[in-house]
């Protein structure tokens, strides 16, 4: 390209010089070479305004710039301009052909489909969008999302500017399919929506939770029964037995547990929402301190810091179960000696209740499946302490019935820290100042 230049530039200075040389032979022949030369500028001048004015007609023209025939500059400029058209044609081409694969792909999708602009006006959605959302095309093309889908935690939910997926809606278009649908930012001022249709799922979750349900129930009968007969055993009367009575009771006790549990998880599971209430944390704070030192009995440190004046807005009886695990297993899981802080921190944002040990500490591939069930990190520690395996999956579903989370922190050798993190909307003012004038 730059020897084309180059030899471009030479040709046209050639020529201008070939020009000038002419017009001064016929100005020194005629005795007046100013003329001569004035006019052979202002020829080289119109010449040039000439090709410019071509190349703009040919530029703003419906055809492709042709190819230049001669040498000069002007034609080179011509011919430059002639393969980045080309190139440019050959993008749009390509473009082009790798947006039909897109659609076709985005249409072949299971899973409807829908770019929104920053108002949710619809610019474009897939086929599967018409059978889950209902939107027809072309008219939908252009109209409000909201307007289409009349549903109000879906309206409330996209004007929020989610980061979470809405969970378990009804399909517009048929009732009894339930859609998972996420929002996803991207450019400046558009967003991707994706509805998946999880109805064969939501059945069998539905399935899953009424047989630990059912089972729960019939198993709570006869352990009962078990649990009963054992404790009536004195084991003076049979003192070569007494080991065997022992891990009897234990296993007892425990499968008794493990079915109070599954069944606790059944009902937070069945339930949409909960009694809100004002949960004074001044008093939660304290009824725990006094659980911790109890199951403690003295091995352990128990203190507490209230950092924050607030109350929450919740179900007393479903956070002092949550909290209540988060202690337990504070304290079945650090050593003799060591020391279990339950604290309260609160700004008017959010506010977080954190129970903080000494504990051992958990390593860092094991804390993102703390919640699963019966998910255990050391199965023979979890045995010796008495846990089910169940309690954090408990903490989980507490706190999301309450808009809330639980998030990890813990080092080998250092302790962990169990925090159940609350979003403004759940604080209360304590009773003394809102009742203030």
């Amino acid at each position: 390209m730059p020897s084309r230049l180059g030899r471009a530039w030479r040709s046209s200075l050639w020529r201008l010089a070939a020009v000038l040389l002419v017009a001064l032979a016929l100005g020194g022949w005629l005795r007046a070479i100013p003329q001569a030369l004035l006019i052979a500028l202002a020829a080289c001048f119109g010449y040039g305004l000439f090709r410019l004015a071509r190349l703009c007609r040919l530029l703003t023209g419906p055809q492709h710039v042709p190819a230049a025939d001669g040498h000069g500059l002007w034609d080179e400029i011509q011919n430059l301009l002639r393969r980045r058209q080309r190139g440019a044609f050959e993008d749009k081409r390509r473009l082009a052909h790798l947006l039909r694969e897109f659609r076709n792909a985005a249409a072949a999708l299971p899973d409807a489909v829908v770019v929104l602009d920053r108002e949710c006006r619809i610019l474009w959605f897939n086929t599967a969008a018409n059978t889950l959302l209902g939107l027809k095309y072309p008219q939908d093309i252009g109209g409000p999302l909201t307007n289409l889908v009349r549903a109000p935690r879906f309206a409330e939910w996209l004007r929020g500017e989610p980061t979470e997926p809405l969970l378990d809606l009804a399909a517009p278009a048929d009732e009894n399919l339930r859609l998972n649908l996420r929002l996803i930012r991207y450019a400046d001022a558009q967003s991707l929506l994706v509805a998946r249709d999880v109805s064969q799922l939501m059945r069998l979750e539905q399935v899953r939770r009424d047989f630990v349900a059912n089972v729960s129930h019939e198993l709570r009968t006869p352990l009962t029964v078990v649990h009963g007969y054992l404790d009536m055993i004195e084991p003076e009367s049979m003192p070569e037995y007494e080991p065997i009575l022992h891990e009897l009771r234990n296993q007892s006790r425990r499968m008794t547990q493990i079915v109070e549990d599954l069944l606790t998880l059944s009902r937070l599971e069945a339930q949409s929402d909960l009694p809100q209430e004002r949960v004074s944390l001044r008093s939660l704070l304290e009824a725990l301190r006094r659980e911790a030192a109890a199951l403690s009995q003295g091995e352990h440190t128990v203190t507490t810091e209230l950092r924050g004046r607030h109350d929450l807005l919740g179900s007393t009886k479903e956070l002092h179960s949550a909290f209540s695990n988060l202690v337990s297993n504070a304290v079945r899981y650090t050593p003799p000696g060591g020391r279990i802080t339950l604290r309260w921190e609160s700004s008017d944002d959010g506010a977080r209740l954190s129970v903080i040990d000494t504990g051992p500490g958990i390593s860092p591939q094991h804390l993102p499946r703390l919640t699963e069930r019966f998910y255990r990190v050391s199965t023979s520690r979890s045995r010796e302490s008495g846990g089910t395996g169940l309690g954090l999956s408990i903490v989980k579903h507490v706190l999301q019935l309450h808009q809330a989370r639980l998030e990890i922190r813990s080092e080998l050798g250092v302790g962990s820290t169990f925090s159940c993190v609350f979003g403004g909307e759940r604080l209360l003012e304590p009773l003394a100042l809102a009742e203030a004038p």
